[in-house]
């Protein structure tokens, strides 16, 4: 009976094998990956430079948007580059050591490395700037980031947290004048001031829980 399958056919075959658990095991990490937690909840982040809000905002009185500027018009609320950093600190605190790797960061022109705090799925779509836009203010997500020495995360950002606020939004937003305010507390006629500001904002509340708007 002749051999069905050549030498070089079995090698052939063998070499595939491998490759497809290669593959399904990259891919299996890949995805893990992109639902991988983020930080515990209230667990603080270590930064290497430490960065502290509380100094930055809460004593300086940094506004977000000095760091944060793309906060306002992208998806992305933005990573200050270094230059940002040494617009004050060419000036202030410069023999600092734990300043050390910013001004290295500064000389050889790559950037800090900095760990992230606040991570969503990848099959998540989040937009900074619609949320700004429509009255959601920094600390109704970030929490009171002025009083944070090491910045953590103060809520779950899982699906029933985000529906908590896309179902009743009149309870969150804000008027725009407030929205990067640490201190601002809903006032006791919140919900109906709210159900006015929705209005001003044209905000269809029945699209808030539309599936497409998070997963595209």
């Amino acid at each position: 009976m002749a051999q069905v399958f050549q030498p070089r056919s079995v090698l052939m075959l063998k070499v595939g094998a491998i490759l497809a658990v290669i593959l399904a095991a990259s891919s299996i990490m890949a995805w893990r990956q992109s639902v991988a937690d983020a930080p515990a909840v209230e667990a603080a982040v270590v930064q290497r430079p430490p960065f502290s809000h509380q100094h930055h905002v809460g004593e300086v009185g940094l506004d977000c948007r000095f760091c944060h500027a793309a906060v306002e018009t992208a998806a992305f609320a933005g990573i200050p580059p270094t230059s940002t950093c040494m617009s004050c600190h060419s000036q202030i605190f410069r023999d600092q050591t734990m300043l050390a790797p910013v001004h290295a960061s500064f000389r050889s022109g790559q950037p800090l490395h900095w760990q992230r705090v606040h991570t969503l799925p990848d099959f998540v779509y989040f937009n900074h700037s619609i949320h700004i836009a429509k009255g959601i203010g920094c600390s109704s997500c970030h929490g009171r980031v002025d009083r944070m020495p090491l910045m953590r995360r103060v809520h779950s950002l899982q699906m029933d947290w985000c529906l908590s606020c896309h179902r009743a939004p009149e309870r969150y937003v804000r008027p725009q004048n407030e929205i990067f305010d640490m201190d601002w507390q809903p006032p006791r006629d919140q919900p109906e001031r709210g159900r006015k500001l929705l209005a001003a904002y044209h905000i269809d509340v029945r699209r808030l829980t539309d599936c497409s708007n998070c997963h595209r």
